[in-house]
């Protein structure tokens, strides 16, 4: 029981001292990933890429 306390405080503290910045890049890395495996794809893969992009400087934009 005492233990679990612990690691519950630990765990808080950690997440506590993340940044928002942090946070959004968690989500907008893979996005970015995805649109350039997408980009590959011969006519449409530029327009996706695109669209991609912009929802993932959307996130970014996120105010945390």
């Amino acid at each position: 029981m005492n233990k679990t306390i612990l690691r519950v405080v630990a765990v808080a503290a950690l997440a506590s001292t993340l940044s928002g910045c942090f946070l959004t890049k968690i989500v907008s890395v893979p996005m970015r990933v995805v649109g350039a495996v997408v980009s590959i794809v011969p006519v449409a893969g530029n327009t996706a890429n695109d669209v991609i992009q912009g929802a993932a400087n959307t996130v970014d934009d996120i105010p945390l």
